[in-house]
């Protein structure tokens, strides 16, 4: 007997991959076995790819890395209840980021709902105001099947922004009993759709001029890509480029501009330029709170205006004048800090060559801002909400779009996503996690609260000093464990494939 579970099921998933959606990624359960069942068909048939996780908060961010850096829709299947709610972190930076995601998150009917029901809880609006779209599609039933291509057609043309910005999109689907059969199959489903190439964002003309003089600056925050390049150089500006920023290359990117503007430089800026969403410094958050504010729309991070004193924004920008070659040379003065950690930072940025580099949000990402060369390095960084959780994931994610990918991270972001670890499900891949391991949060010995409270309270609250064997986790789970004395060391353990653990030790007494 066919389910209509099972005929639905196979419809949607067939319809998705005949629009050209092809990264799928489940974790286990009852409630989503039509969907399973659908998707392994198809993986079989090699019409998408599959990836199995066992926990959803993993497999939520290891969907998230493969859409960044593929720029498609990740489809991320789950199971009613926790299950769901375990996709809310990556939800969440999808939507800070504009990352398509598209979740179809198995429910029980809505007859079962408020009323005790085993593993039922409200899904409806668990993701809040964070969603392109969101439909709570009713169970298929005998007399009544959802009409999948619609929901298909929708899901990723939201998802990419083909109206408005990229992001997450939810099909809350129910399901009821017979929860799946062995017919129809979504390879006999696809074979009757017609195919069509996936649908791209929204294009904008908006073009505005800029008047730009020697109080003039570009500021590049994470994914301004290009464009900033374009601004900075055509006007002959210092750029300010964070690592992320995808703009940290050419003649007028400056290594330590946070040391520039705690210096008199800092007073001659009364015009900046912005182009994708800073978070690294609070000296650039100063200098934009305290200047006229031109920002490039972002299609990646929706607006920007910390300081609400932008004085115009669009999609297109271009330099009215010139600045004088003094100005620019006057911020290339300004030399990058040298310390342990900076050497050690430099050696990963340098060494990337054409592998992505994917750098946690936590103290690194610092050193790298105020210390890495211009080079075209292919970085990616976690910005939208600059959380380190399911780093890991977001890296394996990443190395799944074909180019491997090296993660230059700390010690406790290692540790708050270690369950990614688990290689179950994974092909062979190149995933290489850089780890400055200095045992414990040294990032907050730079907040004001470290001058605050009593050396042995902020130990505990915000230092939490660790002690785990890193090289007995590695081995735990199967990675390849290499402990480099030196920057030398490094490069070489650099050169090794597949999965790698560096577990590059730092001072923890001088962060």
């Amino acid at each position: 007997m066919i389910s209509p579970s099972q005929q639905f099921a196979a419809t949607l998933i067939a319809e998705l991959v005949s629009r050209g959606v092809r990264n799928f990624y489940i974790s286990p359960g009852a409630r989503s076995q039509a969907l399973a069942i659908a998707v392994g068909q198809l993986a079989g048939a090699g019409k998408l790819s599959l990836t199995v996780r066992l926990d959803e908060r993993s497999l939520a961010f290891t969907a998230l890395g493969r859409a960044i850096a593929t720029g498609e829709p990740s489809v991320v299947i789950t199971t009613s209840g926790t299950a769901v709610a375990n996709l809310h972190p990556a939800v969440l930076e999808a939507h800070h980021s504009s990352v398509p995601l598209i979740l179809l998150t198995a429910d029980r009917p809505s007859e079962l709902r408020g009323v005790g029901a085993n593993q039922t809880t409200n899904q409806v609006g668990i993701f809040a105001n964070c969603l392109r779209s969101f439909v709570d599609v009713p169970a298929a039933r005998p007399s009544s099947i959802p009409d999948a291509g619609s929901l298909a057609a929708n899901a990723i043309a939201n998802a990419m922004g083909t109206a408005n910005q990229a992001g997450p999109v939810q099909l809350n689907l129910q399901f009821v009993e017979p929860l799946s059969s062995s017919e129809p199959t979504a390879n006999s489903v696809l074979s009757a759709l017609e195919s069509s190439p996936l649908a791209s964002g929204a294009e904008h003309e908006e073009l505005l001029e800029i008047e730009v003089d020697d109080h003039t600056v570009v500021i590049a925050g994470a994914d301004a890509g290009t464009d900033a390049v374009r601004f900075a150089e055509k006007a002959k500006l210092p750029l300010f480029a964070e690592p992320s920023s995808g703009s940290r290359y050419g003649s007028s990117a400056i290594v330590n501009y946070q040391a520039g503007l705690l210096g008199p430089l800092a007073k001659q800026v009364r015009r900046v330029v912005v182009f994708g969403k800073p978070t690294l410094s609070r000296p650039i958050i100063a200098l934009i709170k305290n200047s006229s504010v031109y920002v490039a729309k972002s299609r990646k991070h929706g607006k920007f205006d910390v300081g609400h004193n932008t004085i115009a924004s669009a999609w297109q920008l271009e330099p009215k004048g010139l600045a004088s070659s003094s100005w620019l040379e006057s911020w290339k003065e300004t030399a990058g800090s040298s310390d342990a950690r900076s050497e050690f930072v430099a050696a990963v940025w340098d060494g990337a060559g054409s592998v992505p580099l994917l750098i946690g949000a936590s103290n690194l990402i610092r050193v790298a801002d105020s210390s890495v060369k211009p080079a075209t390095v292919r970085a990616y960084s976690n910005r939208g909400l600059s959380g380190i959780d399911g780093t890991v994931a977001t890296a394996i994610g990443i190395a799944q779009a074909g180019a491997g990918v090296r993660a230059l991270i700390g010690d406790l972001t290692l540790l708050h996503d270690i369950g990614s670890l688990n290689l179950s499900g994974l092909r062979h891949l190149n995933v290489q996690l850089i780890v400055g391991n200095d045992s414990g949060g040294q990032i907050f010995r730079k907040l004001e609260v470290a001058k605050t409270i009593q050396a042995d309270l902020f130990k505990q609250l915000f230092l939490t000093p660790q002690t785990v064997n890193i090289e007995a986790a590695a081995s735990a789970f199967g990675w390849q464990y290499v402990k480099p004395e030196s920057v030398a060391e490094l490069s070489e353990a650099m050169k090794l494939d597949g999965f790698v653990i560096i577990d590059y030790q730092l001072d923890s007494e001088n962060a």
